[in-house]
């Protein structure tokens, strides 16, 4: 999740996902998010066990920024909310 293309990034797992970005967004839990405003889902990766996910996270946590930004415009170069154009969710501020 991000709050925009040159702002703060946050890489994060659950077990669900449109669950989570409706707390994102409406920031509904207090800390990290919610204090700089990550409520953009710019890029997601969906696995069949939470091992793999969290291995995975943590593979991403240890990027520099560069890669991750490659890594978000490889499948989103526009930085799109995927929560309003993949999953329906309506725009947000």
């Amino acid at each position: 999740m991000a709050s925009g293309r040159h702002g703060t990034l946050y890489i994060g797992v659950t077990s669900d996902l449109l669950g989570r970005v409706h707390q994102h967004r409406e920031s509904l839990i207090k800390g990290f998010t919610s204090r700089y405003g990550v409520s953009r889902l710019v890029y997601y990766e969906g696995f069949d066990d939470m091992i793999t996910a969290i291995t995975r996270e943590k593979q991403l946590k240890k990027w520099n920024r560069a890669w991750k930004i490659e890594l978000v415009e490889a499948r989103n170069p526009d930085w799109d909310d995927l929560a309003v154009t993949t999953f329906g969710f309506p725009p947000g501020p």
